[in-house]
């Protein structure tokens, strides 16, 4: 079946990706790791200046779950299949924001804070391999307020699958639980994502309380390791971790929970119904490698482009695989004018 008008929903921090190539010595003058995700703390904000400074930066819109959907409208062709909300500023980023949403063809109602700067992610880019380091700001003001207005929840009723990354815990948890209770209640699919292990170490009680709700979980082997290490699961095996997360206890009205684990260039894993079964991923030559920034987010709107569509888990991971594949072989988030996948 086609996609129909606003049949997925996303909820998340819209931040402006500032991506440069760096070298080995800039990450360990800002105390940076590569393959994580961080929040900003006061010795990094000297970075984004120096990033900018770079012959190589280029802006690109971000945000973890605004990429994947972005990457879902970009995969349907269905202009006003997907909505987005998240909280910017009222600045020239924000404005860039705006028209990038708008080009993507997604329906996006942001809230703009009027005192606040819209957020930046600066993306270090050494060997492929990325670094990000999030400074929410505007990002961080998002207010319950703004969903329970009428034209803003309308989006939550007309969606039939809402997706929200694990970074938005650290924003708004009451959204969520709104959106995941209405979700329960309506007989709708919720998704979420482990999305970095900070988020799995220190904001653990936050996820503990919509993980029931949520239908699908996805999130990236670093993460699923943490995950298990935090509930002393004694396990550093993807398969096991996957099942156990596919197994924790469920929010009345819902049936089952699907764990989706990527690995890189190795096999995806899905956990389902007390099974698990991998799928292998399109190997890339090295030399074709641009950035892995975005990947795990185009994944995500890969395979939620065929989920919202009906079809099977397996088509589902198979187009989350494509959609990796392609952003991995350009800068940022970013995608050509048409998908070719079938």
């Amino acid at each position: 079946m086609a996609a129909t008008e606003g049949v997925l929903l996303g909820m998340g921090n819209p931040l402006l990706d500032i991506s440069a190539v760096v070298d080995d010595a800039f990450l360990a003058k800002y105390d940076i790791k590569l393959n994580n995700a961080i929040l900003a703390e006061e010795k990094h904000l000297p970075m984004y200046d120096e990033l900018a400074s770079k012959s190589n930066v280029e802006y690109i819109a971000g945000g973890a779950t605004q990429n994947s959907i972005r990457v879902a409208q970009w995969m349907l062709q269905t202009p006003g299949a997907t909505s987005y909300m998240g909280c910017i500023g009222k600045d020239k980023f924000g404005e860039e924001m705006k028209k990038n949403a708008q080009v993507a063809g997604v329906t996006a109602h942001y809230y703009e804070d009027e005192t606040t700067p819209t957020g930046t992610c600066a993306v270090c880019v050494v060997g492929g391999e990325r670094s990000l380091i999030a400074n929410l700001s505007a990002a961080n003001c998002y207010k319950s307020e703004h969903l329970k207005k009428p034209e803003n929840w309308a989006l939550v009723e007309k969606a039939k699958y809402i997706y929200i990354a694990g970074f938005f815990l650290t924003v708004s948890p009451d959204s969520i639980q709104l959106v995941a209770e209405h979700a329960a209640a309506n007989n709708k699919v919720f998704l979420m994502n482990l999305s970095a292990p900070f988020i799995c170490e220190f904001f653990r009680d936050a996820q503990e309380k919509v993980l029931p709700y949520a239908d699908y979980i996805f999130g990236n082997e670093t993460e699923a390791k943490i995950f298990a290490k935090v509930r002393g699961w004694e396990t550093e095996n993807i398969e096991e971790i996957a099942l156990k997360i596919s197994q924790l206890p469920l929010a009345s009205g819902k049936q089952k929970r699907i764990a989706v684990i990527t690995q890189g260039a190795d096999p995806v894993v899905v956990a389902e119904d007390g099974k698990v079964k991998t799928f292998p991923v399109i190997l890339l030559p090295k030399e074709k490698l641009v950035d892995t920034n975005g990947a795990g987010d185009a994944f995500v709107g890969g395979f939620l482009s065929q989920l919202v569509q009906g079809k099977s888990i397996e088509d589902s991971v198979t187009a989350g695989c494509y959609a990796a594949n392609v952003i991995i072989q350009r800068p940022g988030c970013t995608y050509p004018e048409k998908p070719d996948f079938n």
